[in-house]
């Protein structure tokens, strides 16, 4: 392919959004054509591969907007230790029909278990699974809302924070003491996720 060529297929490629075809191909050509592939062999492989670099910049994008303090995963996690911790429960979890059954999960236990670290394991695969994942702090979250209703921007930050996610990771919910006026604030966030099914 020559160079004025590549640039044609480089700025249609822009032009329809297909951001990884000019990067993958050569590779994908020379691969067809070394197996006398039919184009329509060669047109499915190279728009497999542009759904699949797709997919993974949305896996890129969902971990990063979801806001975990560390990448944390279940084949990480140390059974041995948590010798507490049901892990034929956890590996259901894991399937994450939970979520689309709009059920809530608590993880409770004394500090050091490894109640954060299941709960960012299992929000990271939900993000590798194409969902729209937020986890934070029970302290983070009540002193956005605070701020929000102080503001004047109360449903804007209910929006924001509570219910455009899939799943809403709250931690150390039991490390904070709650004022009576955090405590509605914290209700209403449970009310809403509970109004919406998830």
């Amino acid at each position: 392919m020559s160079d004025l060529q590549y640039q044609r297929l480089a700025e249609l490629s822009r032009e329809l959004r297909l951001s990884a075809i000019p990067d993958l191909y050569s590779a994908i050509a020379q691969s067809a054509a070394a197996k006398a592939a039919s184009f329509a062999d060669f047109l499915e492989e190279i728009l497999r591969a542009e759904r699949d670099a797709r997919r993974a910049r949305a896996r890129e994008m969902f971990a990063r907007v979801a806001g975990f303090p560390t990448v944390k995963t279940l084949d990480g996690f140390d059974f041995g230790f948590a010798t507490g911790v049901p892990r034929q429960q956890i590996h259901e979890l894991a399937s994450l029909a939970f979520i689309a059954r709009g059920e809530n999960i608590v993880f409770l236990g004394p500090s050091g278990v490894g109640k954060t670290h299941l709960a960012i394991a299992l929000g990271y695969l939900a993000t590798q699974n194409g969902h729209n994942v937020r986890f934070t702090t029970a302290a983070d979250l009540v002193m956005t809302l605070e701020t929000a209703q102080r503001q004047g921007r109360w449903k804007e930050a209910m929006h924001r924070t509570v219910s455009v996610y899939k799943l809403l990771i709250i931690d150390e919910i039991g490390y904070l003491p709650l004022a009576r006026e955090q405590a509605n604030l914290f209700f209403q966030v449970v009310a809403k996720r509970y109004e919406k099914g998830r």
